[in-house]
């Protein structure tokens, strides 16, 4: 894999780890969502697509998907699959940086383990 790709593959990866932190920004301003009737599921619906930080978590969704897409053109998806396991441990150094998720040492086993597959994998 060459530089350009491996950049690809990255920028997605990054924007979906963006995404996932802007939906939980969404989230947290929306606050607890009930889905017991349908009444209480609309409002949510409607909550949740109203809540700019969704929406923008959305858009970078759709943007990482359309980087995907390129990255799928230039590399084989045995490849190009396992770097999406870099966006774990993207989003947990975020979540821990801006949620103050803790990172207790299994966490921090597990994202070690990520780091060194991928590292392997993008040298095979």
């Amino acid at each position: 894999m060459n530089l350009a790709t491996f950049s690809i593959i990255l920028a997605g990866v990054c924007l979906n780890s963006a995404a996932q932190l802007l939906l939980k920004a969404g989230a947290r301003a929306i606050g607890h969502v009930s889905l017991g009737s349908a009444a209480s599921t609309m409002a949510a619906t409607w909550a949740a697509a109203t809540q700019p930080w969704i929406v923008i978590g959305l858009f970078c969704y759709f943007v990482s998907a359309g980087l995907w897409i390129v990255a799928l053109t230039r590399v084989d998806i045995t490849v190009a699959y396992p770097m999406l396991s870099m966006g774990y441990v993207i989003a947990a150094l975020l979540a821990w940086q801006f949620f103050g998720e803790q990172l207790t040492l299994s966490r921090v086993l597990g994202i070690s383990i990520i780091l060194i597959g991928v590292v392997v994998l993008a040298r095979g």
